[in-house]
């Protein structure tokens, strides 16, 4: 099945090169996911394309209006009734693994809003399914999270990463703060510095137990 996922946004140029490499491009190419970009700007109001304005009650900043996003929404939800849409917000829930997890579980598509300016009217959250904060940072704008957001899907789609355990030994995968054990390759010693005795052994029970342990430490 062909997960589809839709953003929209005001710069759709900002996404192919991101969208179409490695992984991501792979994904597509194997029919396991399928993008595509909804212009806000095609929904701006009047002469202009207007699609924000300053807020009521003062402040800086401008505001997207309601009007054009929730006609993107509706356009949206036309090409794919049944997708969850998503707002990337700093009000939103923290965006954590087992969110990628149950959105990758999922049979259905995603549709992504990329906010822009000093945020949003309150008015299109009655269109939102969920709402989520990818950070306690600010940034210029909604794509970079949404792009995050469709890469941690993806990669977690059938067959997209390959191995069959690849994404259960990652980093995060309980939603606590255990980071992913240190790995080594050859050659054994790179300038003085030797790969751990222990995973040069063969002994699976100690390199399981020595990984539990670092997985801990690392996580501190």
């Amino acid at each position: 099945m062909t997960r589809k996922m839709q953003f929209i946004t005001l710069f759709p140029e900002m996404f192919p090169g991101v969208l179409n490499a490695s992984m991501l491009w792979k994904a597509q190419d194997q029919g396991a996911v399928e993008f595509s970009y909804i212009n806000l700007r095609d929904f701006g109001l009047g002469p202009r394309k207007q699609v924000d304005d300053t807020p009521y009650g003062g402040g800086d900043g401008m505001l997207l209006k309601p009007e054009p996003l929730v006609a993107a929404i509706e356009r949206a939800k036309a090409n794919d009734p049944e997708a969850l849409v998503l707002l990337p917000t700093p009000r939103g829930t923290n965006y954590v693994q087992s969110e990628a997890k149950a959105l990758a579980a999922s049979d259905k598509g995603l549709i992504i809003i990329c906010p822009r300016y000093e945020g949003y009217d309150e008015r299109v959250t009655a269109y939102i399914d969920r709402e989520y904060c990818i950070g306690n940072y600010v940034l210029t704008g909604g794509e970079l999270p949404a792009m995050i957001i469709a890469d941690s899907v993806v990669r977690l789609l059938p067959g997209v990463l390959g191995g069959e355990t690849s994404a259960e030994i990652e980093s995060f995968q309980d939603d606590d703060q255990n980071i992913e054990f240190p790995q080594y390759t050859r050659p054994e010693t790179f300038r003085e510095v030797k790969v751990p005795a222990v995973l040069l052994g063969g002994h699976h029970a100690e390199i399981a137990k020595w990984r539990k342990e670092q997985s801990r430490k690392s996580g501190k």
